[in-house]
């Protein structure tokens, strides 16, 4: 896969973890297109390790099913992490 399709692999995937959490997470569009990116790697390569599941194509379901759960486990960090932050105004 190219890095752009990657890319854009990411901030849709990104999305779609967004809509499917419930509650409401922080962020704008970079902040899903990051998560979306490093969910992505991450789904890859917990596939790949526990599973021996490659990441495919662009337009293989399973590449989007992993890169999906992947920025669900993201945001769920993501989340926990900046949950208490407070700000001073």
């Amino acid at each position: 896969m190219s890095f752009i399709g990657f890319l854009i692999l990411g901030l849709i995937a990104g999305a779609i973890a967004k809509a499917i959490l419930p509650g409401r997470q922080g962020g704008g569009w970079f902040i899903t297109l990051l998560l979306g990116v490093v969910g992505a790697l991450l789904g890859g390569w917990l596939a790949s390790l526990l599973f021996n599941i490659d990441m495919g194509g662009f337009f293989d379901i399973r590449s989007w099913l992993i890169a999906i759960v992947g920025s669900i486990i993201v945001l769920l960090i993501y989340g926990l992490i900046t949950r208490n932050r407070t700000t001073t105004t």
